[in-house]
């Protein structure tokens, strides 16, 4: 029987060369979130979530996704992708159920990941991955997507 790691594989760097070419010659921030979430849904196994939360104000706002409806407003320092935001750092969390003020937009999900995007102003937004599997996601995975969201907030212009 595989494990995980082999079950869950991902091609990382041909998935950080497929997001510069998608990126090449686009600095719109919400066309490349757009593709860059439906690169990440179709890459990663085992997800049912992919996309960007924005700052606006006080509170994260739902940017463009892949997978089911979701939150549309998250408040500084709430749940996951809240948290991610205050602390400025990755947050990889193994069972969301664990998790402290967790929002639960879609009941399937039990492991998420959290990427801060960054521009010189500070931290721009969120990038959210959510698993059905509990502890779907590892230092590969955290360091590919960090390595992701550092391309995106690079190659687009942020108004």
């Amino acid at each position: 029987m595989a494990s995980h790691e082999t079950a869950w594989a991902v091609d990382y760097e041909l998935v950080l060369a497929q997001a510069r070419a998608l990126f090449d010659g686009e600095r719109d921030a919400i066309a490349n979130a757009a593709n860059l979430a439906a690169l990440i849904y179709g890459a990663w196994p085992e997800i049912n979530w992919a996309g960007f939360y924005f700052v606006r104000g006080p509170e994260l706002v739902l940017g463009p996704f892949q997978g089911k409806p979701a939150c549309v407003r998250i408040a500084y320092g709430a749940g996951v992708c809240g948290g991610a935001w205050a602390r400025a750092e990755t947050l990889v969390v193994p069972d969301v159920h664990a998790f402290p003020g967790h929002i639960a937009c879609d009941s399937a999900s039990n492991s998420e990941i959290v990427v801060p995007l960054r521009s010189a102003d500070g931290i721009i937004g969120v990038l959210d991955v959510d698993s059905p599997s509990f502890n779907r996601f590892g230092a590969a995975d955290r360091a590919a997507l960090e390595a992701l969201a550092d391309c995106y907030s690079l190659a687009s212009d942020f108004v």
